[in-house]
């Protein structure tokens, strides 16, 4: 496989939402299936960074250093030889109208173009997204290093999924594949939301709105390559 997409993914706020899985049904991708862990379906709520941006080893002036807030969950694909562990996501939204339209139009990938900035302290990091009269972010206030997640743990099971998979039609799913080394976790002492999820992702996340996220950490990052994909056709 060939690399697409070099950067740096920093700053990683996720806020872990436990979702009845009928909820997520209508984005699964054919040829995968929800991955659970301890028998509860997750969604996250991520925040972070997009720095040394290379798409096909070339910086693109302008669009090298931005945010990123997305909604994924997490999915698998099951072969005879591996169990490919992934995720999909329902919508994500970057400040470059040009990154929004290319994944879209060749990669149908759902991004959107919104305003957006972060600020971050030595104990706080603020994401903050707006457009016309919406108007969200997430807040934390970052606590110890954890280190890196135990193997089977929530944590691992939250960021250890290393293929994506896009829906483009009834019979037509695209994977790709992300590579990068185990992140170290930080904890989160206190955390503050503004998000309405039925509007932003609709009407079916709105329970989001006053429900509290199972789990919410920070993850230090790292450098990441993203692999071009291929077209899984599905009978």
């Amino acid at each position: 496989m060939k690399k697409f997409l070099t950067a740096k993914w920093q700053d990683l706020v996720m806020a872990n939402y436990e979702v009845p899985p009928e909820v997520l049904e209508e984005f699964v991708p054919n040829g995968v299936e929800l991955d659970f862990h301890d028998g509860k379906c997750f969604a996250s709520l991520v925040a972070f960074m997009f720095l040394d941006t290379r798409v096909m080893e070339f910086l693109i002036p302008f669009h090298i250093n931005f945010e990123e807030v997305n909604l994924r969950f997490y999915v698998k694909r099951e072969m005879e030889d591996e169990t490919r562990r992934g995720v999909t996501f329902v919508k994500e939204i970057v400040p470059k109208y040009a990154i929004a339209k290319i994944a879209r139009m060749f990669y149908g990938e759902p991004y959107e173009k919104w305003e957006m900035s972060h600020s971050k302290d030595e104990n706080e990091l603020v994401y903050a997204w707006w457009k016309d009269n919406e108007r969200y972010h997430i807040e934390v206030n970052i606590g110890e290093n954890t280190g890196v997640p135990d193997k089977d743990s929530h944590g691992e099971f939250i960021i250890e999924h290393y293929w994506g998979y896009t829906k483009r039609g009834e019979n037509r799913t695209d994977e790709y594949k992300v590579e990068h080394p185990p992140w170290e976790l930080f904890a989160v002492n206190d955390f503050e939301i503004k998000a309405d999820f039925g509007k932003l992702y609709g009407e079916q996340f709105a329970f989001m709105n006053d429900a509290k996220p199972f789990s919410i950490f920070m993850a230090k990052g790292s450098d990441i390559s993203v692999y071009k994909g291929a077209k899984l056709e599905i009978d």
